[in-house]
This record gives structure tokens, C-alpha cells and sequence, in this order.
């Protein structure tokens, strides 16, 4: 099985990337620059952690223009980091790429790293969104292409249990693509609260 793996240097895609590489699973990772704040950082520390856990280089497509026109807290510096988060059509944006990279290398799914739906924030982060996108992508690249989610049964803390387990150091998960994490993103909220919880 070979499937493509969307990789952003967070700790849930990386966790993801080692997942795979542990059920001996051939992956082609995919970075996707939508036009980020946290381009640089992220796209360093998926570079890093690739190398340092002799994961494949991560292939990088643009598509910096999608944030841009089509703004949020994620790609605009005058947006509210956390109440502007919502980035509309992001996780299809995604699959959609990882789809076409998948049919280009001969890989028979792409791989999102999604928490447990339970927690879910956005409408492109739950099940019903992943069947129908899973329906559109095999129709449109006229080839079965699923959409697997390894990580819907998790919640952050299991994923940070998990980074222990595997000595995961050096990830990018902030949004704002600072040197120090912001921790008033919704994906630094999501990190703090499972710390707490640990503690």
C-alpha cells in the first residue's frame, strides 16, 4: 500500500508520518504552502523531523494564491489569530491536492491528520465531510482514491503520548508563524489544554 501524506511539521501530521512508517506503509509526503502565516516555520520543522525519523523528503506545492484571496486568522496578520480561524475550503483545498499527487505517483490514498471528531471545530473536520469528499475525489480523478484518517480516534493528548512514545521533538504547530508559540491559536488552546489535562 502506498499512500500520500499531507505534512505540515505539527505534531499531528508528524505523528501521522511515523504511524506509517511504523506498519511499513510506502508514503510520499505532501506540504502544502496555501498561503500561511507559519509557512517558513512549519515547512523547516517538517524538513527536520523528516530527517531526524529517515522519513521521505516532503514534496512542496504552492498554493500560496488560496490565502491570499480567501483570508482567515491563518494567512492575514490583520485578522484575529483565533476568531478569524476558520480558513473555508482548507481541508478540501488539501485533500484535492493530495488526491491529484496521489494519482500522479500511483498511491491508492491520501492520508489527513484529523482528531477525533468529538472535538471538532470546523464542518471539514468531520465524518460526513471526509465520505462525501472521499465520493468527489474518486469521481473527479476517475480512479478510487479513499481518504484515511489514522488519527480520528485520538484526541491532542493521545497524539502527545504518542510524540513521547516515538521521541518526536521539534515541531511547528502555531499558527502565527512566530518564533515562540503564540498560545492563543486554536491549535496552541488545543496543545495547552491537553497538557493541563496531563498534568
Amino acid at each position: 500500500m502506498s499512500i500520500v501524506t499531507l505534512v505540515s511539521g505539527g505534531i499531528d501530521s508528524s505523528v501521522m508520518a511515523l504511524l506509517a512508517k511504523k506498519e511499513g506503509i510506502i508514503q510520499y509526503p505532501l506540504f502544502i504552502d496555501y498561503g500561511q502565516r507559519a509557512r517558513e516555520k512549519e515547512l523547516c520543522a517538517c524538513r527536520d523531523i523528516h530527517a531526524a525519523h529517515d522519513l521521505p523528503k516532503p514534496v512542496v506545492i504552492t498554493l500560496s494564491g488560496f490565502g491570499e484571496i480567501i483570508s482567515s486568522g491563518l494567512t492575514d496578520k490583520n485578522k484575529d489569530i483565533f476568531a478569524d480561524s476558520f480558513l473555508p475550503g482548507r481541508n478540501l483545498l488539501f485533500l484535492l491536492a493530495g488526491a491529484a499527487y496521489a494519482y500522479q505517483v500511483h498511491a491508492s490514498a491520501v492520508s489527513i491528520g484529523l482528531l477525533n471528531e468529538e472535538i471538532h471545530l470546523f464542518p471539514d473536520q468531520t465524518a460526513q465531510f471526509l465520505t462525501q469528499a472521499e465520493a468527489m475525489l474518486s469521481l473527479c480523478m476517475e480512479r478510487n482514491i479513499r481518504v484515511i484518517t489514522p488519527l480520528m480516534k485520538f484526541y491532542k493528548s493521545d497524539v502527545i503520548g504518542l510524540a513521547k512514545k516515538y521521541r518526536l521533538t521539534g515541531t511547528y504547530s502555531c499558527h502565527s508563524g512566530l518564533d515562540e508559540p503564540c498560545g492563543v491559536c486554536v491549535s496552541c488552546k488545543e496543545i495547552l489544554s491537553a497538557q493541563r489535562k496531563e498534568e
